[in-house]
């Protein structure tokens, strides 16, 4: 079933579009005021909003904004509406990133007719999914080779110099040779595993499993001790998790654990701290004291997107975030970063707790 949030500060056009909608067999929520809307955006996730624009408070402008700079909601179509076609044009509405807009008093037709489009191209053009799988194909031939055999060359250059340099190595040059081997075996693992979930199609209606608080803990700590190892931080990375029953994959929740903490390791210097909690309501928060992103680079999230790259050398496919809003997607998670450049960047994402139903893989 469908979602739609309707925001509108009149009660009777909330009423009204309400019944309607429902009586299509659309699932319907509905706020008062701007401020309201968001918070009901970031809870229910809905598949499109329909706001009014001319709201005291949190304009519908506002609204948008909130919406398109929210790293889970962003990919969310937005139809703006108004009784006042000086207030703001469909032109001037699309260029804040709104995907249509209604001029009141349209009719009921009107409106079905616009949800129906919108929802349609919801699921020709939508925009998380198709940025990452677009990249994807037109990095296919450049990048690939590059991410996949790298790793592989410098497994076997390295075997080649244990082969015939052993009798001559000492043994801590022998370690450092096999510590290198084991970084290249595990960069060429994580690149394959991103690549491979980045097609994945989920299930539509496949009720994801729980997961019980120990199995959680044991997840972070994992992908704690994993990242760690790959990158030389273990020393950096602390983790404090509450027990917590969750809804999720198993592969899954340790993906996106483990690609928050590899964003926080690049985007930080060795000897600062990387916090990593999760908390009984189930809110999972990544905190390093790097570099930081501006406002720009977080909106412009995708796949293969590794930002100043020419100063700061990263490794991999550039998928991470871009599978972590695809799994937060997957799951109606809210996910959202905060990120000062020079201070920082903290990454958050509600997890679906056990008891919450709905947390499946949505149809497309």
């Amino acid at each position: 079933m469908k979602s739609i949030l309707i925001i509108d500060d009149d009660p009777g056009v909330l009423e009204t579009y309400q019944m309607a909608l429902e009586a299509e067999g659309y699932q319907v929520w509905t706020a008062g005021d701007g401020a309201t809307g968001i918070e009901l955006a970031r809870k229910e996730l809905p598949d499109l909003i329909l706001s009014d624009i001319h709201m005291p408070g949190t304009d519908g402008c506002s609204v948008l904004q909130a919406i398109r700079s929210d790293a889970t909601l962003g990919s969310r179509q937005v139809v703006l509406m108004t009784g006042n076609p000086m207030l703001v044009t469909p032109r001037s509405g699309m260029e804040m990133g709104a995907d249509d807009f209604l001029l009141k008093p349209f009719t009921l037709q009107e409106l079905l007719r616009c949800i129906q489009a919108r929802l349609q191209r919801e699921k020709i053009h939508w925009r998380v999914e198709d940025r990452v799988i677009a990249q994807l194909r037109s990095t296919l031939a450049s990048t690939l080779p590059h991410e996949f055999f790298t790793p592989l060359a410098g497994v076997l250059g390295l075997v080649d110099t244990l082969k015939h340099d052993l009798a001559r190595l000492k043994p801590e040059e022998v370690q450092d040779l096999l510590g290198e081997i084991e970084k290249c075996g595990w960069r060429l693992e994580r690149t394959l595993k991103n690549f491979l979930m980045a097609l994945e199609e989920p299930q539509p209606g496949e009720e994801a499993p729980i997961l019980e608080p120990g199995a959680v803990r044991d997840l972070v700590h994992n992908a704690v001790a994993a990242v760690g190892r790959q990158t030389g931080r273990q020393a950096d990375i602390h983790a404090e998790v509450q027990p917590v029953a969750l809804r999720g994959s198993p592969a899954d929740f340790e993906v996106v654990v483990e690609e928050l903490i590899t964003n926080a390791c690049n985007f930080s210097r060795h000897g600062t701290p990387i916090e990593v909690s999760l908390t009984v309501e189930g809110a999972l928060t990544v905190k390093d004291h790097g570099r930081g992103m501006t406002a720009t680079q977080i909106e412009r999230l995708g796949a293969f997107r590794q930002f100043d790259r020419e100063k700061y050398e990263q490794q991999g496919l550039g998928l991470g975030l871009s599978l972590v809003q695809r799994l937060a997607s997957r799951y109606r998670a809210q996910f959202h970063l905060e990120s000062e450049p020079g201070a920082g960047t903290v990454a958050m994402i509600a997890w679906p707790l056990a008891g919450v139903a709905g947390a499946e893989a949505p149809a497309r």
